[in-house]
């Protein structure tokens, strides 16, 4: 018993080593130029914005967090790149013809969710515990520029607000769910809404853009209508 807790802090001891010098590395890359570029070229072709066969298979194993029971299918997409964080926490799915990509933003996903069938997640994203995602939901933390009229949005630069989707929620099919948006607990995103703004705690949203329909009325532990605003 003593050997095993002695062995768990020399893991643990090692981690907050790797970790600071990930941490860095990472800030020496970034302020320089000449590095950045070969780093970017190590990780992923020009033309391809997919990890390399090598990050896929021998690194990011390594770096990826998964919890017990957590399946990730194998038509699933998984654009995932090590100078990012992606968990996936114990018994959540992610199903096949998905889209998951940190390459801009982390993506950390709770216990027990679920990513439904051919959904997309852009990071920078948080997923906490028991979310269910339905089919080909879009939760994007990224924007692309389009300001300048002579460049074309693709190589313009880009813009990054973290979503945050918290307990509890349902996310209907073909909703999208914009950069910068927080989902309260126990909400309800309808299928096919676009949701431009916060979604508040115990509330039932649809429409595009999303407004709120229902509140949960803690006193009566009734759902109760919203009326339209005029």
């Amino acid at each position: 018993m003593f050997l095993l807790l002695e062995l768990s802090r020399a893991l643990n001891t090692i981690k907050k080593v790797d970790s600071r010098i990930m941490s860095s590395l990472k800030s020496k890359i970034k302020s320089n130029k000449t590095l950045k570029r070969i780093a970017l070229w190590s990780l992923m072709s020009k033309n391809d914005p997919r990890p390399r066969f090598w990050i896929r298979a021998f690194v990011n194993p390594f770096v990826n967090r998964k919890g017990k029971g957590a399946i990730v299918r194998c038509y699933a997409r998984m654009d995932i790149f090590p100078f990012n964080q992606f968990n996936l926490g114990a018994y959540s799915i992610i199903e096949d013809f998905t889209v998951t990509n940190n390459a801009v933003g982390n993506v950390l996903i709770g216990n027990e969710t679920i990513v439904g069938l051919g959904s997309t997640i852009i990071g920078p994203v948080e997923i906490v515990n028991n979310v269910m995602l339905a089919q080909h939901v879009v939760v994007s933390g990224l924007n692309h520029s389009y300001e300048d009229v002579s460049t074309p949005p693709s190589k313009q630069p880009v813009s990054c607000k973290k979503i945050v989707i918290e307990d509890n929620v349902w996310i209907g099919a073909n909703a999208i769910i914009t950069a910068g948006i927080t989902i309260g607990k126990h909400s309800v995103v309808g299928a096919g809404a676009v949701v431009t703004k916060d979604v508040p705690q115990d509330s039932v949203v649809v429409g595009n853009p999303a407004r709120v329909i229902k509140m949960y009325n803690k006193e009566n532990s009734v759902w109760e209508p919203v009326p339209k605003q005029p």
